[in-house]
């Protein structure tokens, strides 16, 4: 089959829906099919057009922003080519262009499948309203053209006023996640680098250092956990610096993360590649996500700690809490509490043994492979009743 996937954002920028984007999209050509990303040129040293390991990805120029949104003129003209030339149309939501995509879809007969990642909140103020505002529109134009929506779990779609409205097309699947394995030294040499002075509980934290994150909440909690464990640790892999719209959360919360670092509490890994990925998160005691709104709807990186043996905690948010749930590896805790986030965090580190369980058989749950062949069954399915008229 010849797949257009059509999203915002694109690699290299790195979010849990770019990833997942990406890990599907290779899974898809390992698996024999043509797949054409369809996105943004957010950063104007990225090239217009580029393979990447067997995926073309075909970028429009940004003429300006508006919040996090990216407003494209050419972006009709390039979509309306690319859907003509493709079999089937998957994109990503939340998503601006989605409604204009998914109507050229309809009108072109071509399936088309929406895959959900969350709702979209956007900062305060009148520009922000404004365009969360169009984004909605657009993404319940995009809904009412789609065939089928895609969503990670049923948890989240109960919860969710978007998804709700739109339980006929709706269809779960998990999502793919994948780290490369790391050797005993490399972990060895990732645990010297950042934790030389020897063996101290570490608290990981992977996430981009976003208001919906909940860094604050970690923070409040820390506290907590240092009158039990003072030689304690915070680990925050992902990025942290000049954060699209996060410029005032960063300014807010630094001064306090900045004594934590000169106390050797805090660190701040950067982005890290696949490859250090799977180095860090052996060398974690527990990992938190403790979010704060649907804009989180499930947390990739909750399975890729797990995956090494770590055990995480998790917000009481639809989807959030259904990796711990699932796999009986950590602690659910109320939204925004940050009591008891840091009781939770003590908990595990004083017993970690009660929540160890296979890594292997959470793993075998979302191997890229796996999902693609599901979104294949479900393209194939779409392509078949379209052509029967059922459609």
């Amino acid at each position: 089959m010849r797949i257009l996937v059509v999203l915002t954002y694109y690699r290299p920028h790195t979010s849990g829906l770019t990833i997942y984007a990406e890990r599907l999209a290779k899974a898809l050509v390992r698996r024999g099919h043509q797949v054409t990303v369809l996105t943004s040129q957010y950063d104007k040293t990225l090239a217009l057009e580029e393979e990447c390991e067997g995926v073309k990805v075909m970028r429009v120029p940004v003429s300006f922003r508006i919040s996090k949104g990216v407003i494209m003129p050419k972006f009709g003209l390039t979509a309306t080519r690319l859907v003509k030339q493709h079999d089937v149309i998957q994109l990503h939501l939340p998503q601006f262009d989605a409604a204009g995509v998914a109507l050229r879809g309809r009108l072109s007969k071509k399936p088309t499948v929406i895959t959900y990642h969350c709702d979209l909140l956007l900062p305060h103020g009148v520009i922000s309203w404004a365009a969360n505002q169009a984004v909605k529109l657009m993404n319940t134009l995009a809904a009412t053209f789609t065939h089928r929506i895609v969503t990670y779990t049923q948890d989240y779609a109960e919860n969710s006023s978007y998804l709700r409205r739109y339980m006929d097309k709706l269809q779960t699947i998990l999502p793919p996640v994948e780290l490369p394995v790391a050797s005993p030294e490399e972990i060895r040499q990732f645990a010297f680098q950042h934790n030389p002075l020897g063996k101290k509980p570490v608290i990981g934290m992977a996430a981009r250092f976003a208001t919906e994150k909940g860094v604050e909440i970690l923070l409040d909690a820390l506290p907590k956990v240092l009158e039990k464990q003072p030689d304690a640790q915070v680990w925050f892999a992902g990025p942290y610096q000049n954060i699209l719209g996060e410029q005032e959360y960063a300014a807010r919360l630094m001064p306090r993360i900045h004594k934590y670092e000169k106390a050797g509490t805090w660190h701040f890994m950067g982005t890290l590649d696949p490859a250090a990925m799977a180095a860090y998160y052996p060398n974690l005691d527990v990992h938190v996500l403790p979010s704060l709104n649907s804009t989180e709807a499930f947390g990739l990186v909750q399975i890729e700690a797990m995956m090494n043996g770590v055990p995480c905690v998790a917000s009481n948010l639809p989807g959030v809490r259904r990796p711990v749930q699932m796999h009986q590896m950590g602690e659910v805790v109320p939204i925004g509490d940050s009591t008891t986030l840091g009781e939770a965090i003590n908990k595990i580190l004083a017993d970690p043994a009660q929540y160890r369980q296979d890594p292997r058989e959470v793993a075998s749950h979302y191997i890229p492979d796996q999902v693609a062949r599901e979104y294949e069954q479900l393209f194939e399915n779409l392509l078949k009743d379209l052509h029967n008229g059922r459609k």
